[in-house]
């Protein structure tokens, strides 16, 4: 007697029978104005030498190159997403990472953290001062008003919490200081004139 094996599993009995369609181009499925495609834009536009300095190999074929990990990286900042398992997560379920990763493998969250460590890092500073430019130049800040905050507050207030004033003053005329080089910074780097 004869044994028939199916080498094929038949997955469709259990489902819905819905067939599996996928567009080539990920790009269709996003609208035209989503913040995906003008983060995309800033970003292909950017000079990024700093960033690729900080390697010291060419990449693996299929991985994401250093413009696409900034780019996952800042789309994952501006929807809340700071654990690198999250982006990892978001690059796998979310279409518009996978967009914005064009076709590389998924990177893991290892690769996330490294890359925010060693390469984003150092020229993080650069890249969110030419990101508010570019902005400021698309017409989506105003630049009529600048918010600097580093204040930081105890939000436990109960009876067994205490406030020194040597201490407050102590932080109080660091935060000035702090407060007085970023502004300085900032009319340099800008060319504005504050007045106080």
């Amino acid at each position: 007697m004869r044994k028939y094996f199916t080498l094929h599993q038949d997955y469709t009995r259990w489902g819905d029978g819905y067939q599996v369609v996928l567009p080539l181009d990920l790009g269709y499925l996003i609208p035209a104005d989503d913040a995906v495609r003008l983060l995309s834009q800033f970003v292909e536009r950017m000079f990024l030498g700093d960033l690729y300095r900080t390697y010291c190999r060419e990449g693996k074929k299929g991985e994401p190159t250093p413009r696409q990990m900034l780019k996952i990286v800042l789309y994952a900042y501006m929807n809340g997403i700071y654990s690198s398992r999250g982006m990892e997560a978001a690059c796998r379920r979310d279409i518009n990472y996978m967009w914005l990763l064009e076709g590389a493998n998924v990177p893991d969250h290892a690769t996330f953290a490294r890359f925010r460590s060693l390469h984003f890092a150092p020229c993080a500073g650069r890249v969110m001062a030419e990101f508010s430019e570019f902005l400021y130049e698309m017409g989506e800040i105003s630049g009529e008003a600048v918010f600097i905050d580093g204040t930081k507050i105890e939000a436990c207030a109960n009876k067994y919490t205490f406030v020194w004033k040597k201490a407050v003053t102590k932080n109080m005329q660091k935060q000035l200081d702090k407060l007085a080089a970023f502004v300085g910074e900032c009319e340099t780097l800008y060319s504005l004139k504050v007045t106080y």
